[in-house]
C-alpha cells in the first residue's frame, strides 16, 4: 500500500463529504427558514455517518449547529 496515495484518496473523499454535506445543510435551513419551521436562532442537534463497505466500518459523530 502507498501511505500517501492513500492518505490523499482519503483527504478528497472527505472534502467531497464535508463540501457537500454543508451545501445540504445550508439548503435545508435556509427552506425550513424561508417556510417559517426555522426561527434562524435554533441549535440544531446533528449526526453524520460513514460506512466503508467490504470492512464493516462504521463510524458516527454527533454534534450542534447553531444558526445564531
Amino acid at each position: 500500500m502507498n501511505e500517501e496515495t492513500f492518505n490523499l484518496a482519503i483527504r478528497k473523499f472527505l472534502k467531497q463529504f464535508g463540501v457537500t454535506a454543508q451545501r445540504e445543510i445550508e439548503k435545508a435551513v435556509g427552506d425550513a427558514i424561508r417556510t417559517g419551521r426555522l426561527t434562524g436562532r435554533e441549535r440544531l442537534q446533528a449526526r453524520a455517518g460513514l460506512e466503508i463497505a467490504g470492512l464493516g466500518v462504521v463510524a458516527t459523530v454527533e454534534g450542534e449547529i447553531a444558526l445564531e
